[in-house]
This record gives C-alpha cells, sequence and structure tokens, in this order.
C-alpha cells in the first residue's frame, strides 16, 4: 500500500482554512489504497508529524495533543524521500510514496515548498514551483493572460518601494485607468486576504497599506459589475474543465468572511449560463491553465459581466479550498467525480507527472 502525506497548517494567513481542508482530505482520500500520514506545520513554522485524530486538525486542536507529536522534516536527501522524524536526541527516516500538501497561501501554494518535493525526489499533487509561483502572483498571472490573449479586467501594481516613491503618481494613474470604485490587493495571498473594495481616492492609501501588510506588491483593478464564476480544471497534458458553477456572495463581494465564515453564500453548479457562454468559460479556463503550465488541478476564476456577456479572467488557485463547501470538489462532483475518487485522482496524476520529469 503506498504511503501519503498530507501536510496542513503552514505559516500563512490562510492557516485556519488549511486546516479545514486537510480535515477532509484526511477523512476521504481511500484507505484500501492508500496509508495516510500527516505533518503540520504551524503558524509560526514549526514541523510537527502528527498521528492523532482528524478532526482535532479540522478543529485546530491538534496541537493539544502532544502525545501523538513529533518534530519532523521532509529530507531534501534523496536517498530519504520521505521524512525525518526527530525523537529526543534520534532520528527515524519514513518513506512516503507521494506528498498532497493542503497549503493554501504563502509558503504553500506560492512553489517554495513545491522546490523542497523537487530536491526531495518525491511526487507531489498539484502544479510545480514555476507554475505555483505565477499563478499565486497575481501581477504576473495578468501579464501571462494578457500575453496569451485571456480577456481580463483593467489592471495596474506596484511593489512598496516604489509605491513609497511616488504614492500620489500611482494614485492618479490608477484613478484615470481604472476609475472609482476599484479593488486593492495583495499580490501574493489568497482567500480575498487583504483586499479592500476603494470607493473614492480618500480611502486609496488605507487600502495599500493594508495590503502591504500581507505582500511586497499589490495589485490594483477595475471593478467589474458581474456574477462570479469558478470552473474546476483536472489533469496534466490533457487537463480539462467538466463544469462551470457560480458564487453568489452574501457580501459585497467575496471576501473571507463569505467564503469560510458566514456559510450563506449561494452556491450554483452548474451554473445558470448559456451552454456557449460555459464553453467560452472552459475553453478560457483551460487557455490560462495551460499558459501558466499547470499540472494537476487549478481553479480558475471569472466575473460575467453584466453590461456586455464578456467573460473576464480574475484568478487562478493552484491549492483550492477542500472544505465540505468548497466549490473545486463540489463541482467535479456535479461531472460525476465522488470526493474520494477525485483525490484517488489527484494522487495517480502525482505519480504520473513526477515519471515524466524525473
Amino acid at each position: 500500500m503506498k504511503k501519503v502525506l498530507v501536510i496542513f497548517g503552514g505559516a500563512s494567513s490562510e492557516y485556519e482554512v488549511s486546516l479545514r481542508s486537510a480535515h477532509s482530505v484526511i477523512d476521504n482520500i481511500p484507505r484500501h489504497k492508500y496509508d495516510v500520514l500527516t505533518l503540520g506545520i504551524t503558524k509560526d513554522g514549526r514541523w510537527l508529524f502528527y498521528n492523532g485524530r482528524s478532526e482535532n486538525i479540522g478543529g485546530g486542536s491538534w496541537l493539544e495533543d502532544e502525545e501523538f507529536l513529533c518534530p519532523a522534516i521532509v529530507s531534501p536527501d534523496r536517498s530519504v524521500r520521505g521524512i525525518t522524524l526527530l525523537r529526543g536526541g534520534s532520528f527515524e527516516h519514513v518513506r512516503v510514496d507521494a506528498v498532497f500538501p493542503v497549503l493554501h497561501g504563502k509558503n504553500g501554494e506560492d512553489g517554495t515548498i513545491q522546490g523542497l518535493f523537487r530536491l526531495a525526489d518525491i511526487p507531489f499533487v498539484g502544479c510545480d514551483m514555476l507554475s505555483s509561483a505565477m499563478c499565486m502572483d497575481k501581477a504576473v498571472a495578468n501579464m501571462i493572460a494578457d500575453c496569451v490573449g485571456v480577456p481580463r479586467a483593467k489592471w495596474l501594481s506596484a511593489t512598496k518601494h516604489e509605491y513609497k516613491k511616488a504614492p500620489e503618481t500611482f494614485k492618479q494613474r490608477c484613478a484615470e485607468k481604472l476609475g472609482f470604485p476599484m479593488f486593492i490587493k495583495p499580490a501574493n495571498a489568497g482567500s480575498s486576504v487583504g483586499i479592500t473594495k476603494v470607493s473614492s481616492a480618500d480611502s486609496f492609501d488605507a487600502a495599500m497599506a493594508d495590503a502591504f501588510k500581507h505582500d511586497g506588491k499589490v495589485v490594483a483593478e477595475e471593478s467589474v459589475d458581474g456574477r462570479e464564476l469558478e470552473c474546476a480544471v483536472l489533469g496534466n497534458d490533457e487537463a480539462h474543465a467538466p463544469v462551470v458553477g457560480e458564487i453568489v456572495p452574501c457580501n459585497e463581494f467575496y471576501d473571507y468572511h463569505a467564503k469560510y465564515i458566514a456559510d450563506k453564500s449561494a452556491i450554483h453548479i452548474p451554473a445558470d449560463i448559456p451552454p456557449e457562454k460555459a464553453k467560452e468559460v472552459t475553453d478560457l479556463a483551460l487557455k490560462i491553465y495551460t499558459a501558466l503550465g499547470c499540472s494537476g488541478l487549478s481553479r480558475v476564476d471569472f466575473f460575467l459581466r453584466r453590461s456586455d456577456g464578456a467573460v473576464l479572467f480574475n484568478e487562478i488557485n493552484t491549492v483550492p479550498g477542500f472544505t465540505s463547501i468548497s466549490m473545486y470538489p463540489k463541482m467535479l462532483e456535479a461531472a460525476g467525480l465522488s470526493y474520494p475518487a477525485l483525490l484517488d485522482k489527484l494522487i495517480v496524476l502525482s505519480f504520473d507527472k513526477f515519471s515524466k520529469t524525473v
């Protein structure tokens, strides 16, 4: 039986979301095929092998189970091809066959840990280092979309250094190109963390300051009056995007509270849109997925602009949420792929990708 290591938590603003996603993943990986091991990363970056109950991960109390915790690392030494447990001055190597990183946001979705898996010579679920990094950085993903002709809202970006040199200039550029209202976002963050809808120039500076708390680069985007569509993409070289879903947020926009706390946003799977419009969305999702070099899985988000029906790329998530209310598994379930079958497919795809890149 193959051993799959699920890694959860992370030194990220999305730590709590990761715990909830990991709980679902751990409970649904087919146990007749895989032996599941779990390793958690705390908010302050400690790595701990965890042999306790999965519900304690989802509930956030796993760190209180001290008897089930052991310091551990993913060894970059290729002779190990797994994790090293550190027990009171001694160590033990545990070989694993694949890693399933359920790590949202920085240090988990941005290519950093994917590089470690490559060094360690271990197959892993999801996108590789470069594609993860490009998708995580909204400014880079926007540039790629522009280059390959995937339509999107107007946008600008600035690093913290650039903005500090000429804040009024950047504000003026944004006002002239994007108009108000607009959205200010950290370039590298997920789950709508640090995003502000800016209705006038008076609140622009505060929104920039808040975004810079989460990243050293900020993206400003025009506000689009549109429906929020999401598309689940699955596969490596021959990826497919079978279903388009729609989110009707309970808040003004689909922010962190609407996604994970309120639990009142409406979900429509499939989205109530004409077949030709659904095909346009899936075609664009596959186009940007391929252009960014994605593999395994991603969720691609779009706006359907109300004024003219234009489909506009919003962002791509290489480690989408896997909680009980998350859109990615729900969309594939609607296409006939159960949650356990999806997880099995993702693990198989990791082996397939690994065999072609070693």
